[in-house]
């Protein structure tokens, strides 16, 4: 039985007092008051309304996305899965990878051992400014083969399986990344979407990028979409590094910063 058989109330005023409150009570709690309450919680207009209030749109103005609710939370929980992405806590949160020496450890505040010989991984400030003025340190290589990674885990960050795989949401990466124009230097990564058993799903592993002696510092950005992956994804491997290819001792190799994976909404790229 309705709850406007004893309260009357109209459509309007139910809609403003849910947008007054908080938006995942209003979807476990509010929708199994009645079938009324129900109807408005599951209405395009009062998550659309939601958007506009709290500053949620997307980036072509011209588009809709096809479920305001599913868009309103994938935009309230979007953030950067990664840690540390910027080199602000040293090499915490990061994993020290050696493929040719298979050395492993994890990075720490003194950095993380790349090999015999080779300097460590070293955090220092950036050369020639960023895009985002709020990056000041990167990641930087020496001359052996330096990689670090991070395993994230979907269901620990808020996504559930169910879903993952309901909805398949889109999955961002990107880094940046830079030379030194006095020594040649290389790049790569590698991210895959992991299931259950840390078995990959999708793999982005673009070719390694070279820079020549005398390459302009400028910051270059590498960024991929996962989408229509697949039910199953549980984890996310995001692994990136690379050396000089001169052999100089110092850090005179690949400089990175500002790493992300994000869940975000399908239409807002």
């Amino acid at each position: 039985m309705s709850l406007s058989k004893f309260f009357p109330i109209s459509l309007e005023i139910l809609e403003e007092i849910l947008l007054n409150l908080p938006p995942v009570e209003v979807v476990r709690v509010c929708r199994m008051v009645c079938h009324q309450w129900k109807e408005v919680v599951d209405s395009k207009s009062l998550w659309k309304e939601r958007c506009r209030r709290e500053g949620y749109h997307l980036s072509d103005t011209s588009k809709n996305p096809k479920d305001w609710r599913l868009f309103y939370f994938l935009c309230k929980q979007r953030r950067n899965l990664l840690k540390n992405p910027r080199g602000e806590e040293e090499l915490n949160g990061w994993l020290i990878l050696n493929h040719d020496y298979r050395c492993f450890r994890y990075g720490g505040r003194f950095g993380g051992f790349d090999g015999f010989g080779g300097n460590r991984w070293a955090v220092h400030g950036i050369r020639r400014p960023h895009p985002e003025e709020t990056v000041q340190k990167n990641f930087v290589t020496s001359y052996t083969m330096a990689k670090k990674s991070q395993l994230i885990d979907l269901g620990k960050e808020g996504y559930s399986p169910s879903f993952m795989d309901h909805f398949q949401p889109d999955i961002r990466i990107s880094d940046w990344y830079a030379p030194r124009h006095d020594c040649g230097c290389i790049y790569e990564i590698r991210v895959e979407l992991l299931n259950e058993k840390k078995r990959p799903v999708q793999t982005f592993a673009p070719d390694i990028v070279e820079f020549k002696y005398g390459s302009d510092e400028r910051w270059n950005k590498m960024a991929h979409v996962f989408k229509s992956y697949g039910p199953g994804v549980r984890y996310v491997s995001f692994t990136h590094g690379g050396r000089d290819t001169q052999f100089w001792a110092g850090w005179y190799g690949i400089r990175l910063t500002e790493s992300c994976v994000e869940i975000c909404p399908a239409a807002d790229k």
